[in-house]
């Protein structure tokens, strides 16, 4: 009877007239949703940018998407009161839940990738008015995946108003999103496990799971806070505190330290500090060359010293970052300084470059005119031996997809180049060590990352530049998702960037040696090789996938459910 109810007030409160009566159709879902939804959406958004860098106040993890799954499960009134006098509200139709987390995916994206205005109106050639619909779009079109989140919830709610079924099925139906965002937009930024990279009993599970396992665990603890304020007040603090202990115990992973891990090598991790839009010529070129050629000499060369009086550590690779500098791998005024540089050290040589002819060609034919956002591997005997060529490149900063779609930020492509994709992602041989290097925005991909260590890598090399992110939470947030990717494959990781922050991680995700931000320098950077490979580095993303299975087949059988006999009065609310 409520159900029948419902739908003849509805019916009475719609317009006759034709033009009004379109529009109430249009309009009436959104205003029976319940204002308390609207306040649950927004609380969770704040709390969901909260969790990450640069406030980075990771604890709140636990409860930030709390609110956004009481509101989609309490959405609307179902035409009577509760015993105790208060509204009674009833689970989201699909299209009004697909509406309350689109918002929240658009406020978090807001929040979260706020530098992206910045990088298009300060290096990108875009004006303020311009960058910033740049911005809105971006949040429009990515957080669509918070809104099929809400939409694929609202459709696993079950007969009446039983929620456990949707509360069972929130785990999984999260991390399938968070996959179909890796694997179909490209833009896996900020996954929520990586909000417990610091967490190192947790974060471990990573080696089975990849951080989706982690996102899992932070969402089922949601789903338990959530599911306390969704059953009878009798049962709540019940509920309630068991779900505050199962965040905490969790939690308390933090306050646990792993030992620290022998290093048998070292490494020069040089920092340049280029400005992101500095000016070119031929004299500023070749001093900065010149300068940063003698900062690595020098460096390496007391290195070496202090390492062979404290240690039986090898100190045979210097690691250049990817630079905002017209570094031409062809250029014999960048290749004859750099090998010079090789030689003098006795030192293998990783250095970002711009690669004008594809690393392998594989057998077709490439025009001359294509550029590569490359990785140079220089011998110590002055040989440019091998190159990685970014695969994963950015769009609308090293590639505009769509041109004529997107021809508004054509001026940020201009900036940075159109560069053409790699297509390999072997490691680099040099000497007794092979290199897993990746540039930049490859480090937020954790099954292409992992398949450099598939692949034979014994130690990660990252270069990035930073530079464009300026003082905002990128960098921060950047930096975590690389040492995530330490983690799920065991492995350490050489983290050269332009700016900040250089880093030695381990595989515990630990940045054992940094550099401070924004100042030109040189730090030895230590680290050892492995071979290991962990269930994940084999297996891949198999936990996500297995996620959105298992999703797929509740939602399956919610409408099963719905098209047997008998049923129909039951679930036509």
């Amino acid at each position: 009877m409520p159900a029948r109810n419902d739908k003849i007030q509805d019916e009475r409160r719609q317009p006759k007239d034709g033009g009004r009566l379109r529009i109430g159709l249009l309009s009436f879902p959104v205003r029976q949703i319940h204002p308390s939804a609207w306040l649950l959406v927004i609380l969770s958004s704040l709390l969901q940018v909260l969790i990450f860098p640069l406030p980075g106040l990771y604890v709140l993890s636990w409860v930030a998407f709390a609110p956004l799954i009481v509101a989609l499960l309490r959405a609307r009134p179902a035409g009577a009161l509760e015993i105790d006098g208060s509204v009674n509200l009833r689970a989201a139709r699909p299209v009004q839940a697909f509406l309350l987390a689109y918002v929240s995916g658009i406020f978090w994206y807001a929040g979260t990738c706020y530098w992206i205005y910045n990088t298009m109106h300060e290096h990108g050639g875009l004006s303020a008015p311009v960058a910033l619909l740049a911005l809105f779009l971006f949040c429009l079109y990515l957080g669509l995946y918070h809104g099929f989140f809400g939409l694929l919830l609202s459709l696993a709610v079950g007969p009446g108003r039983d929620n456990r079924r949707a509360l069972a099925a929130t785990p999984f139906l999260w991390v399938a999103v968070e996959l179909a965002r890796t694997r179909i937009t490209g833009f896996p930024w900020d996954l929520l496990g990586t909000a417990q990279v610091d967490n190192i009993s947790l974060s471990r599970i990573t080696t089975w799971t990849g951080v989706y396992g982690v996102s899992f665990e932070i969402m089922l603890v949601n789903v338990a806070v959530a599911a306390a304020f969704l059953v009878p007040r009798k049962k709540r603090n019940m509920l309630l505190v068991a779900a505050v202990v199962a965040g905490a115990v969790l939690q308390a992973g933090r306050l646990v330290d792993a030992p620290e891990l022998p290093t048998d090598h070292n490494a020069l991790l040089v920092q340049e500090n280029i400005p992101v839009d500095a000016t070119w010529t031929r004299d500023a070129f070749e001093r900065t060359l010149r300068e940063l050629a003698d900062l690595s000499v020098k460096a390496q060369s007391s290195g070496s010293s202090s390492s062979r009086a404290g240690s039986a550590a090898n100190d045979d690779l210097i690691v250049w970052p990817e630079s905002p500098a017209p570094f031409f791998a062809s250029d014999p005024l960048f290749r004859d300084p750099v090998s010079e540089m090789a030689r003098e050290t006795h030192s293998w040589v990783v250095t970002g470059a711009i690669g004008s002819m594809p690393a392998a060609r594989s057998g077709t034919s490439v025009s001359a005119s294509q550029v590569f956002n490359s990785a140079a591997l220089v011998s110590p005997a002055g040989n440019w031996t091998a190159r990685y060529d970014k695969v994963h490149l950015v769009p609308f900063g090293e590639y505009l997809p769509f041109p004529r779609l997107f021809a508004f930020a054509g001026g940020l492509t201009k900036e940075v180049g159109e560069f053409q994709a790699g297509t390999s992602r072997a490691p680099l041989d040099a000497g007794n060590q092979r290199l897993g290097v990746f540039i930049c925005y490859e480090s937020v991909f954790p099954d292409e990352v992992r398949q450099f260590a598939a692949q034979g890598a014994q130690v990660f090399v990252n270069l990035s530049n930073d530079g464009w992110y300026g003082d905002s939470g990128a960098y921060a947030q950047h930096l975590n998702q690389t040492r995530m990717r330490a983690i799920e494959n065991n492995r350490w990781i050489l983290s050269a960037t332009n700016t900040g922050v250089t880093a030695s991680i381990d595989p515990y995700g630990r940045p054992v040696a940094r550099l401070p931000r924004k100042e030109r320098g040189a730090m030895v950077a230590p680290y050892a090789l492995t071979s290991v490979t962990t269930f994940y580095t084999r297996h891949g993303d198999w936990f996500a996938w297995l996620c959105a299975i298992i999703s797929a087949g509740a939602l399956l059988t919610r409408f099963g459910l719905r098209m047997k006999p008998g049923k129909k009065a039951e679930t036509s609310s």
